[in-house]
């Protein structure tokens, strides 16, 4: 069941995507903002006791339909994980802006990639060369494939039903909302935010690191492991970037490409380690990024079918 909900989820994203800012993002962020103005007071317990009301509600709630539609027939329990997931992962949250800044590079449109690319990731990027624009493309979509699709299809294989989907999808989301709120507001927004961060690094270890592994095993093998042994602890490692230091090393390895480095933003220069070897990011890695992403999908697909042919077998 688990496999064939993954592929026609996928499939049915490609077909049709999913306005994700009105069905996900938006009542996600009113139920955040809810949770903040009721239980707020810059105290670590209560941002806890928020944290469980959300994300331990939702999944109770997603576990409890699943289990219900099972009792009344299997048919409408299988749909209701593909409908689960088709809100909770996907390609699309993020392959629009990257195929478009992949194309205007192509036609030398830097200006327009400038803008997309600031625009995807709410950073001025007025400074930025066309290879820097490539870097930093290939690095959030490695980011965004592992926290849209990799670290969601995890957790939905290890809980039952559709309860591991929505415990990634909704502890990522909240350690991204309230970790902003309190970088913009430290003082008024206090530890509030805190436990949603450290729950969603507990959460995202293991996944984290089957993304990299992944990558690693459809790209270069050797590459990606020495990047991750040796790069990935220079990457930031707090807050909702936690662990992703991990998938950037081994994803920058299998590609050959050079990422991180320190750049020229809003007139400052941000200091970031260096991942990967090889030559700088173009529009050509930009291209075989998209290929790592989707045989890493094919690979654990196709992991997932011997798991199920196996279970067969030895039933």
């Amino acid at each position: 069941m688990s496999l064939f909900s993954l592929i026609v989820a996928l499939l049915l994203e490609q077909v049709r995507p999913l306005p994700y800012q009105q069905f996900v993002h938006g009542p996600l962020t009113r139920l955040a903002d809810f949770l903040e103005r009721h239980f707020n007071t810059g105290e670590h317990r209560h941002g806890t006791l928020a944290w469980g009301f959300a994300v331990l509600g939702l999944t109770a709630l997603a576990g409890v339909a699943f289990f219900a539609l099972y009792a009344l027939n299997p048919l409408l329990a299988w749909a209701w994980n593909v409908f689960v997931l088709y809100l909770t992962m996907g390609f699309r949250q993020f392959s629009h802006y990257y195929t478009d800044i992949q194309l205007a590079l192509r036609m030398g449109d830097v200006p327009h990639a400038r803008k997309l690319l600031a625009e995807w990731r709410g950073r001025p990027a007025d400074d930025l060369s066309s290879s820097e624009i490539a870097r930093l493309s290939i690095e959030e979509a490695l980011a965004a494939s592992h926290r849209h699709v990799f670290g969601v299809l995890v957790w939905f294989v290890l809980l039952p039903g559709p309860c591991g989907a929505v415990l990634y999808r909704a502890a990522a989301f909240l350690a991204e909302h309230w970790g902003r709120r309190g970088e913009a507001d430290p003082i008024e927004f206090g530890s509030f935010g805190t436990f949603a961060q450290q729950s969603f690094a507990i959460i995202d270890w293991l996944p984290a690191r089957m993304t990299a592994a992944g990558f690693a095993i459809v790209g270069n093998f050797e590459d990606a492991i020495y990047c991750w042994r040796t790069q990935a602890a220079k990457w930031p490692d707090t807050g909702y970037g936690a662990g992703l230091g991990i998938v950037l090393a081994s994803g920058a390895g299998a590609l050959g490409v050079r990422l991180g480095m320190p750049l020229v933003e809003a007139g400052e220069i941000a200091d970031r380690a260096e991942l990967g070897t090889g030559d700088d990011a173009d529009v050509d890695f930009m291209q075989s990024a998209v290929g790592l992403v989707w045989r890493a999908l094919v690979l654990w697909l196709l992991l997932l079918l011997l798991l199920g042919l196996a279970s067969l077998v030895g039933g």
